[in-house]
């Protein structure tokens, strides 16, 4: 069992708050560590303490969790907003540049983080304060949607997303919080016993209690602006659109036996993101900091180390 963390209150320009871990020392460079659904800052439950003894980490509870601010309309969570929330936080902590560290919805804002804040980046305000990224089982937002288009596996791996999104849900959630939804949406597909040790399972659910979080969890994926087609949609290659390229050293961390995001997620990962590094996890699921958090720690070391 890896303890509590000591969290402090932060308040942002964005209008939100936010409960964040802030360990390690202050004048050493920062990583920026984004959880994912449905989890919390415990998500780097094994890097937080692997890293502080070089590293400033920072590990907010994103908008919508636990006991940080939490609106209920779905605009809030679009992904500028969420993005909007990373550069404030650093703000507040007055931090200037960071490598930024995603998992799952952590690491699509991550992507985003990355490409507003790296050099001559896409938000003018930001350019420049992002030097690297490391993104663990979280799809870059061009190949993702591509593969919602095109590939069978990937549209059939996420029509979880469409339950989420459906109204007809929030009864489901209303009465059985995030744990009746995802059973309903998974059904079949994760083992019943769960992987979670027991005390990690009991805080997520005393973290599920509150409806209120549990909306707003769910209001990730409503404000997503990602397109799930039907699985009796056509198949068509999608216009050719330019997406900007990400030119920061970037580490792909993926576990590949993730039922939601198969490894064809990192077909054409170089062409988008040419400083990037690619560090294949077998035998392991979707939640790779805490299932593989071993191999985790040592491709993030020989990343940071090198670039």
């Amino acid at each position: 069992m890896i303890g509590d963390f000591e969290q402090q209150r932060v308040k942002l320009s964005t209008g939100v708050e936010l409960d964040v871990v802030d360990i390690g020392p202050r004048d050493a460079p920062v990583l920026i560590f984004l959880h994912g659904f449905p989890e919390s800052h415990r998500t780097w439950r094994y890097q937080l303490p692997h890293f502080a003894d070089r590293f400033r980490c920072i590990a907010p509870d994103q908008r919508g969790y636990r006991g940080s601010s939490k609106p209920q309309d779905v605009e809030s969570y679009t992904p500028d907003k969420l993005i909007a929330d990373v550069f404030a936080l650093a703000d507040a902590l007055s931090v200037g540049e960071f490598t930024v560290v995603g998992h799952d919805w952590g690491g699509a804002i991550a992507w985003g983080v990355a490409l507003g804040g790296q050099p001559d980046g896409l938000h003018p305000a930001w350019s420049g304060r992002v030097t690297r990224a490391v993104i663990a089982n979280a799809p870059h937002p061009a190949i993702f949607q591509r593969l919602l288009q095109t590939n069978e596996q990937q549209r059939a791996a996420s029509q979880y997303i469409s339950i989420f999104r459906d109204p007809a849900s929030d009864a489901i959630i209303e009465a059985h919080g995030i744990a009746g939804i995802l059973a309903h949406a998974f059904a079949g597909r994760v083992p019943s016993g769960g992987i979670q040790p027991p005390d990690e399972i009991a805080r997520l659910l005393k973290d599920w209690e509150d409806r209120d979080t549990c909306r707003a969890m769910i209001n990730w994926y409503r404000g997503s602006p990602a397109i799930v087609p039907a699985m009796d949609a056509p198949y068509a290659e999608p216009p050719a659109v330019p997406f900007p390229g990400l030119t920061i050293p970037t580490l792909v961390i993926w576990a590949l036996d993730d039922v939601a995001l198969p490894p064809c997620n990192l077909d054409g990962m170089a062409d988008l993101v040419p400083a990037v590094e690619i560090v294949h996890v077998a035998d392991c699921g979707h939640f790779v900091p805490w299932e593989a958090p071993d191999a985790v720690n040592a491709a993030m070391d020989a990343f940071l180390t090198s670039s």
